[in-house]
């Protein structure tokens, strides 16, 4: 049985949690990487809905096609959500 995942501190910009969690969700192919990756403080990510989401305690945090800029430090990686373009073509049929 998968565990709930708890550790989310929820902000006024946005969220955070751990660097591991993010990374975990990045292999999965539940965030995909907008950016090169060169940047080891920053990234630029999307939720796939194709991709299933290991459960959150707190619901909603990742709703599908939401984009994020995550900062990267001391071991959690905040997210601050980025509207989508207005150009940004959707995908699924959406």
């Amino acid at each position: 049985m998968t565990q709930v995942f708890e550790d989310v501190r929820v902000n006024e910009a946005g969220f955070d949690l751990p660097d591991l969690k993010f990374r975990e969700l990045v292999f999965i192919g539940a965030l995909k990487r907008l950016d090169d990756g060169s940047d080891a403080a920053r990234a630029e990510v999307v939720v796939d809905p194709a991709r299933p989401l290991p459960p959150f305690r707190r619901e909603g945090l990742f709703p599908p096609h939401a984009r994020f800029v995550v900062f990267r430090d001391k071991g959690r990686a905040a997210f601050i959500s980025v509207p989508m373009p207005a150009d940004a073509p959707l995908r699924d049929g959406e």
